[in-house]
């Protein structure tokens, strides 16, 4: 008998015990304003995704919608530029840009809890893709919605959101 048989041999299957992998650490997403001055790092672990048509997201993008991911705020960490922010509300509800060019970094929702990545400002793809419109009862006349995606009239409240 071969040494591998004899050792085995003794040794029922429920006596062996799987043998754990550690976690794989998430992706780190690069992120930055137009003009460099605000560079942010996160995890690619983003809750959803959607295209936003409402009218603040449209006004603070200059966009006929605003393409974010949603994350939890520890998440995302401004790595150089802190000093360059412009925050627009306050520390649980507000919108976070660059005041040196005014790009539209991330918006601070749920209490404080989650950030919404402006995805235009994601240097790294990310492993996600918006997955419906919302808003869309105030979206700009003058787009038209042209993908299969779900179309919801004001926000879309989803039990993972």
């Amino acid at each position: 008998m071969a040494y591998a048989e004899r050792v085995g041999a003794g040794r029922s299957r429920q006596e062996e015990k799987p043998v754990a992998t550690p976690a794989k650490p998430s992706r780190l997403l690069a992120g930055r304003c137009f003009c460099g001055a605000v560079q942010y790092a996160v995890a690619d672990e983003f809750l959803y995704a959607a295209n936003c048509h409402c009218g603040n997201c449209r006004r603070t993008t200059g966009s006929a919608f605003k393409p974010f991911a949603g994350v939890e705020r520890h998440k995302l960490a401004v790595v150089e530029g802190a000093a360059a922010l412009m925050i627009f509300g306050d520390e649980d509800a507000n919108n976070t840009h660059c005041k040196r060019c005014g790009s539209l970094l991330y918006s601070v929702v749920r209490g404080g809890a989650f950030v919404h990545v402006a995805m235009g400002t994601l240097v790294d793809d990310p492993s996600i893709r918006p997955t419906k419109h919302i808003f869309v009862g105030s979206k700009a006349p003058w787009f038209d919605i042209t993908d299969n995606l779900p179309q919801f009239e004001a926000h879309a409240v989803v039990a993972d959101e």
